[in-house]
């Protein structure tokens, strides 16, 4: 394939992906009363509307702390489950595997029209624990299969070793595993936090008044209003989104490990 012919398919790739953020970020700056495309005068008003909102704060304070309390139970249950699976294999693993990946599989909006009729109605759970049962039962497949694959990379005679010099165990997987899949924990926490925070199928049935995180409180914003706001809060987020990965990256080193 030509050089040329190259860089023109990876150029049309680029702009299909990130064409849209572009056109709502140029919407966000729109000054005039509705949203419009292309802007007819720049102002960033509707970005200043944004802090002013106070159910945007709420929610938005609400997704979070559903993110990362969600993201670290799923976490703490699948890193066992993953490596359970993976080095023990019992009886069945590949039927528990399955079972794990259920919530991926399921369309979110019938997880949560089940579990808003067969587990928050009938023992009167509060929206917010539910919120939290729901996420994190939506990220351990996520957790599972993520560290799975970075424990299948991973040599498993370098632990053995480590319990042959006199280890235990545990201080085998604390000490030599942990810090080698590291990199597929991060990648997991960081999967699993962006898909908590824009969930919208499973979050629609189990919010209601006073419990809302961002993404349905964006809904039903967009339901009674037509202005820029929404779009400019959308550009915030995915700036917001694009940030976490680079400081994660610089920081964290993440991309030497992948």
């Amino acid at each position: 394939m030509p050089r040329a012919l190259r860089w023109s398919i990876l150029t049309l790739v680029m702009v299909f992906l990130i064409g849209p953020f572009f056109v709502i970020a140029a919407a966000a700056l729109h000054g005039g009363e509705t949203l419009a495309f292309p802007p007819r005068d720049l102002s960033f008003k509707w970005i200043a509307k944004v802090f002013e909102v106070e159910s945007f704060r709420a929610s938005f304070g609400l997704s979070i702390l559903l993110a990362i309390g969600s993201t670290a139970l799923a976490l703490a249950l699948g890193v066992p489950a993953a490596y359970a699976l993976d080095r023990y294999r019992p009886k069945g693993s590949e039927a528990i595997r399955l079972m794990v990946t259920a919530p991926i599989i399921v369309p979110g909006i019938i997880v949560g029209l089940a579990l808003l009729r067969y587990l928050v109605i009938p023992v009167d759970m509060p929206m917010t624990l539910a919120l939290f049962v729901a996420h994190t039962a939506l990220l351990i497949p996520y957790a599972v299969r993520v560290v799975s694959a970075s424990l299948a990379n991973l040599r498993v005679d370098i632990e053995e070793a480590a319990v042959l010099l006199g280890c235990s165990r545990i201080g085998a997987f604390l000490r030599v595993t942990l810090p080698n899949i590291k990199s597929g924990i991060f990648a997991a926490f960081i999967l699993g936090f962006v898909t908590s925070f824009n969930q919208v199928p499973i979050s629609l049935f189990l919010a209601g008044p006073g419990v809302s995180t961002l993404p349905i409180d964006m809904l039903w914003f967009m339901e009674f209003t037509y202005d820029p706001s929404v779009a400019a809060l959308s550009a915030l987020l995915a700036l917001m989104s694009m940030l976490v990965v680079l400081v994660a990256e610089r920081l964290l080193g993440f991309s030497r490990y992948v």
